[in-house]
């Protein structure tokens, strides 16, 4: 049926196709429809950062913008979802077009610009969502907040998602925002994720309940900045990373139609990359801080490579797009086929 359903909406632009999705999965989830249409994945429960997740394969943020569909996906057999990324404010993106399939290296470039309704339409409809599992928020700054005043729009966000998020993700990493990737290193990062943390305390005796916080990190980092960057989350006493987001390398895509756009690219061709960071935060990190890995699975056997490879959870996004929900229930499978650690 997903493979019907792909064939019409790739006759479509991709941003419109997006949209469609989103609308076809949020009505499918308001009627508790999606579940009938797809089988569910095995339960392989996992239980990470004082969350139980109801199974190692969730929905990388990006997809759900701004929560319109959190029913839908959950219903698609996800053992948990992030929606966002979000800002404090609304904004437009980047100008259009701005997203682009390349179907023959199962990749997709992006420059969309955090395009996104805003924290308080968000928050609006996870409200409004009747789904109970684990649910991340992703949170980033406007783009015309200048960099040396991110901070203020995380915590700003962080305040305002804070009561409402299983966990709440900090994006440093998105290519296509000015700027944004400099939070990831030196002084930058610690004085960003200092602020965090002090804020997580706060909101912690406010609410009464402690929300983990999870950092995303791009991988276009070397070995030893990915190393710095272990050691920064790990003395800032974050909860989890996020590895990865997009990359600006367009190995894999040379000569392809729409493979020299501007954007972050996704999918296959930044597999072996993101799981290569991934094995250096496992080797740095020890056990200190859980890894959650995306990037490039289109296979079940490929979020297996990223749990050997040190994670403890996997994300899908691009993968999701070219193969639907039986991705996750392959991807499921995979993992429970793995010899148990320990």
């Amino acid at each position: 049926m997903y493979t019907l359903a792909r064939q019409l909406l790739f006759k479509l632009s991709p941003e419109t196709s997006h949209e469609l999705t989103i609308d076809l999965v949020g009505a499918g989830g308001r009627l508790g429809l999606n579940g009938l249409l797809c089988k569910a994945p095995a339960s392989l429960p996992v239980k990470l950062m004082g969350l139980e997740f109801a199974n190692p394969v969730g929905l990388a943020a990006g997809l759900d913008k701004n929560g319109d569909a959190i029913d839908g996906f959950a219903q698609l057999g996800f053992g948990f979802v992030e929606i966002g990324t979000v800002t404090p404010r609304p904004q437009p993106g980047n100008p259009k077009p701005r997203l682009f399939r390349l179907p023959e290296a199962e990749a997709i470039i992006n420059r969309m610009g955090f395009n996104n309704l805003g924290v308080d339409h968000l928050l609006a409809r996870v409200q409004a969502a009747k789904y109970q599992g684990v649910l991340g928020i992703n949170i980033g700054k406007n783009f015309d907040t200048p960099v040396e005043r991110a901070v203020d729009d995380y915590l700003l966000c962080l305040d305002k998602v804070y009561a409402h998020a299983s966990y709440v993700t900090v994006n440093v990493s998105s290519p296509n925002t000015p700027g944004l990737r400099s939070l990831q290193f030196g002084d930058s990062l610690k004085q960003l994720l200092e602020a965090l943390r002090l804020r997580q305390e706060d909101l912690t005796r406010e609410h009464g309940k402690r929300v983990p916080l999870a950092i995303k990190i791009a991988p276009d980092m070397s070995d030893e900045e990915t190393v710095e960057v272990a050691r920064a989350l790990v003395e800032a006493g974050m909860d989890a990373v996020i590895a990865t987001n997009t990359t600006l390398g367009r190995e894999g895509v040379q000569g392809l139609e729409f493979g020299d756009e501007a954007g972050g690219l996704s999918g296959a061709p930044v597999r072996d990359k993101s799981t290569h960071i991934v094995e250096v935060l496992a080797a740095e990190l020890a056990g200190r801080l859980p890894i959650i890995a995306v990037g490039g699975i289109t296979e079940g056997k490929h979020a297996g490579e990223k749990i050997a490879a040190g994670a403890s959870l996997v994300q899908i996004y691009s993968g999701f797009i070219y193969r639907g929900p039986a991705l996750i229930r392959e991807a499921v499978d995979a993992i429970a086929g793995l010899p148990r650690k320990g």
